[in-house]
C-alpha cells in the first residue's frame, strides 16, 4: 500500500453480542468478538478496500469522493463532528 491515511474515523457498535466496526467516510464495515479483534480486522478490510482501490487506479477518485483531502504524502480524513442517536416514530 503506497498511501498513508493518517487518524481514519471508526464507529463501535455491538449488534447481537458481536462488536462492529464501521469506517464511515469509506463505508467500510467489519466485527469481531472484542474490541480488539473488531480493530484488527476492520484495520484488514480496510486496507484490503485501499489495495483493491490501488488496483483498479481508483484510489486518489475514491478517497477525494469520500472527503479525504491530500496533504504531502497522506490523506486526512473528514472529521468526525459528533455521534448521535434518535428515534424513528412507529
Amino acid at each position: 500500500m503506497d498511501v498513508a491515511l493518517r487518524e481514519v474515523p471508526l464507529v463501535f457498535f455491538e449488534e447481537q453480542g458481536v462488536i462492529i466496526a464501521h469506517c464511515v467516510p469509506l463505508d467500510v464495515s467489519s466485527c469481531g468478538h472484542t474490541m480488539e479483534e473488531a480493530m484488527c480486522n476492520i484495520r484488514d478490510a480496510v486496507t484490503g478496500f485501499i489495495e483493491s482501490c490501488e488496483d483498479k487506479g481508483t484510489l486518489e477518485q475514491v478517497l477525494a469522493e469520500s472527503g479525504f483531502v491530500k496533504r504531502g504524502t497522506s490523506w486526512q480524513p473528514p472529521a468526525l463532528l459528533s455521534v448521535a442517536t434518535f428515534n424513528v416514530p412507529a
